[in-house]
């Protein structure tokens, strides 16, 4: 499956705007991405092990944070999971 990565990321990623990761469930391809890629993970994770509150991850267009099994969510080779950061700011 591919796992696209939002610009401000990529520089962990080796500057590419998509990885490719082979994995079962959606917790082991974040898990491989993080192998590949281990200066992203801080960014991903808090130091408790769990996704940053302000990081938003979509399995195609779903939230995961709204999938009945979360990181345990079967995932295929036809998938797509994004990550978007979320953006505070403004007057």
């Amino acid at each position: 499956m591919k796992i696209h990565i939002p610009t401000p990321l990529r520089a962990y990623t080796d500057r590419q705007d998509a990885v490719s990761v082979n994995a079962a469930t959606l917790g082991e391809a974040l898990d491989e991405l993080t192998t590949k890629h281990p200066d992203l993970k801080k960014h991903l994770y808090s130091e408790e092990g769990k996704l940053r509150a302000f990081v938003n991850v979509y399995l195609n267009d779903e939230d995961i944070r709204y999938l009945p099994e979360k990181e345990s969510t079967k995932v295929g080779e036809g998938d797509a999971l994004s990550i978007i950061p979320s953006i505070a700011g403004g007057c």
